[in-house]
């Protein structure tokens, strides 16, 4: 069987790469010009169950063209692709420009669904990434209570979680972002196309504008991520990693959240290590807790 795989940047499109082909599958990838990694190319030439074609994030008709020549039925989205590319001066072709034109609202869930839609209308079946990284996902807990140096979270932070978990399902339900930053009870940020990186660093600076020892209320910031009321997992799944932690690290933030069973934990070991010896709290929360 072959599966395809639409890869933008970051290293899911890797771990899927190897989930795939530890399970013998052979993969071709349409790697997305102005996202994915160069490095996908070296991962080809060492590995002849890998095919890689470059096409740019507007080529949807090329799309369908590379995975029917390939005879691509399946396929996963894997690796992150900007929020604000919507809005680029990448020239969408002829059948991509026919979808925005028909879209309701231009969110993720929209865009996506819609393009999932025409794939399956083209015989290639759109299927979830978990499939393959199930292992990956958060199980529920203090993640980094059972590392060594690591610790949960202490009662001001989850204050923080009880009260940022309404608000980031409600931002989330309307498919604006999955993340909101925490002080005090307060919100400091909340995530739009800018993506979670940027929202921690917009509520870093936000404290670090304030002026010092000049507050009672609690500087230290609470991260809580979730995934939306109706996530389809096949497409923008929520994720953490070794770069959220020194997101964090650097923006003064001291606990994330995250959802158990719909959130990808990259490089877990490595991320609960990192996390332990920055003496930041890890947990996932279960869904509607």
């Amino acid at each position: 069987m072959k599966l395809g795989l639409i890869a933008g940047n970051g290293r899911f499109p890797f771990l899927l790469l190897d989930a795939a082909r530890a399970q013998g599958l052979a993969v071709i990838v349409a790697a997305i010009r102005e996202e994915a990694e160069p490095e996908i190319d070296d991962r080809a030439a060492a590995d002849d169950g890998i095919t890689v074609h470059w096409l740019s994030l507007g080529e949807l008709s090329r799309l369908i063209e590379v995975f029917h020549q390939e005879g691509v039925a399946k396929a996963v989205m894997a690796g992150q692709v900007k929020h604000k590319q919507i809005f680029s001066s990448i020239r969408p072709d002829w059948r991509l420009a026919k979808l925005l034109l028909n879209l309701r609202t231009r969110n993720t869930d929209m865009l996506l669904g819609a393009v999932a839609k025409v794939l399956g209308d083209e015989g290639i079946e759109l299927i979830s990434s978990t499939q393959f990284l199930e292992p990956l996902l958060a199980q529920q807990g203090v993640l980094t209570e059972g590392v060594p140096g690591g610790r949960g979270p202490d009662e001001n932070e989850r204050r923080n979680i009880d009260y940022g978990l309404g608000v980031a399902r409600a931002i989330a339900g309307f498919d604006i972002g999955q993340t909101v930053v925490v002080a005090a009870q307060a919100c400091l940020a909340v995530e739009a196309m800018e993506g979670t990186d940027a929202a921690i660093e917009r509520a870093g600076l936000l404290m670090q504008s304030l002026q010092p020892d000049v507050s009672t209320l609690e500087r230290r910031l609470t991260v809580i991520k979730v995934a939306k009321p109706n996530q389809d997992m096949r497409f923008d799944v929520p994720v953490i990693g070794v770069g959220t932690v020194e997101t964090m690290l650097r923006a003064g933030a001291s606990c994330i959240s995250v959802e158990a069973g719909r959130t990808l934990l990259f490089d877990r070991e490595t991320l609960l290590r990192r996390a332990a010896e920055a003496n930041i709290a890890i947990v996932a929360v279960p869904r509607g807790a």
